[in-house]
């Protein structure tokens, strides 16, 4: 009876909750523009009941690309504000719902759970699996494991690897174990691989280009490179996988991070000489590198031989230049590059064109400065009230 009462309510509150997502008209949303509605709110709302209430109207699931970021919003929202219990209600709520009884759901709650930092609900959840009529697979195990990750509990992550396969009856699988590997070198314990590896030799489960990825990646931020080199000849003469440019573009974006920008164009040269094909992240790490590190000179020239290779730069090889040439004093050049992108219909973050036109004023180009302002205000239309101290400044 108690069921039927909520299925009966559910439905009330849909036609209420319409008017949330939709308020100026009368035609009836499909389920993608109720998602996109939602999206939209959830990204300015501060209210968290009024959270809630976005997502219910939505009827948000799991299934729905545009859903899952939704719930990712809703509840970073929700917990930056500490509305725990709130974040328990809506998530136990959910589980009452027909279509939401499946591990796929099971899953997202996991890891919702460990995004908002309420681990032990999470493991909770997945413990009384069966109470709920799911049944657990690899897969909400895996959810598990990354949800302690999200949670940063690093320690909880190696237990939950230890312990729940035997006690759940689960065989671990390629990403569990690369999930794992993820922890030991966010947590600055990338030696602690080895023994994973050996688990895997162990289980006859290989290695994929994911696994070698997260290991260089892991090793370059510890400074290990003698274990770079390593994984590097363990996956040429032991597996027999060559590094592509994925891989390469992992070397070269750890190399930058270490402030060693110059290495990493090497690397850039070298896989150039194997004829192998940088992309444009090959090239967006180098320029962010080499912009961190002060040589705009040799950012803004990677950016020129990436064009006349060929290679199309991508919207962050814009907005790093633009930003880090504004740092830089370099007005002039960041105009350029902020032209070219915005002829591409990208424009950089407010912060960044503030940045720029107040530079370009200071430097006598207030009409190139002005032009920056309208075409802003022309591709934010309610964003312009932003712009008008802005414009009051260049006007003095």
């Amino acid at each position: 009876m108690n069921f039927l009462y909520k299925l009966r309510l559910s439905s009330v509150q849909r036609r209420l909750f319409s008017s949330i997502l939709n308020p100026d008209s009368k035609t009836p949303l499909t389920s993608k523009d109720k998602s996109r509605a939602a999206l939209a709110l959830l990204k300015s709302e501060k209210n968290p009941e009024r959270i809630l209430e976005i997502c219910r109207a939505a009827s948000l699931t799991p299934d729905s690309h545009l859903d899952r970021i939704a719930f990712s919003v809703a509840i970073s929202k929700l917990s930056s504000s500490n509305y725990y219990e709130g974040i328990r209600s809506f998530l136990e709520e959910l589980k009452n719902r027909p279509d939401l009884k499946n591990e796929r759901f099971i899953s997202h709650a996991i890891v919702l759970y460990g995004q908002a930092g309420i681990l032990d609900d999470a493991v909770k959840l997945f413990d009384k699996m069966l109470d709920l009529g799911v049944e657990r697979t690899v897969k909400s195990f895996n959810a598990l494991l990354f949800s302690c990750i999200l949670a940063k509990n690093y320690a909880e992550v190696k237990r939950v690897y230890l312990e729940f396969p035997k006690k759940y009856s689960i065989e671990p699988n390629l990403d569990s174990y690369n999930t794992v590997i993820k922890a030991f070198c966010e947590s600055g314990s990338s030696s602690s691989v080895y023994s994973v590896l050996a688990e895997m030799e162990r289980k006859r489960c290989n290695p994929n280009a994911t696994t070698f990825g997260t290991l260089i990646a892991g090793f370059y931020k510890e400074e290990k490179f003698d274990d770079v080199g390593k994984v590097l000849d363990m996956m040429t003469n032991k597996y027999n996988m060559h590094a592509g440019i994925s891989i390469y573009n992992i070397r070269i974006q750890s190399l930058c991070k270490l402030k060693r920008s110059v290495e990493a164009k090497a690397l850039l040269d070298g896989l150039i000489s194997r004829r192998m094909k940088p992309n444009s992240d090959t090239y967006y790490h180098l320029i962010h590198g080499f912009c961190k590190e002060g040589d705009y000179a040799e950012a803004k020239n990677l950016f020129k031989r990436m064009v006349d290779s060929g290679c199309k730069p991508n919207s962050d090889c814009y907005f790093t230049l633009v930003y880090f040439l504004c740092q830089g004093g370099d007005f002039e050049s960041a105009l350029q590059f902020c032209k070219e992108c915005m002829s591409k219909n990208w424009f950089p973050n407010i912060t960044t064109m503030k940045s720029l036109v107040n530079g370009l004023a200071s430097i006598s180009k207030v009409d190139e400065a002005r032009k920056l302002v309208e075409a802003a205000k022309e591709k934010f239309p309610k964003r312009a009230d932003l712009w008008s101290e802005v414009e009051e400044g260049l006007a003095k």
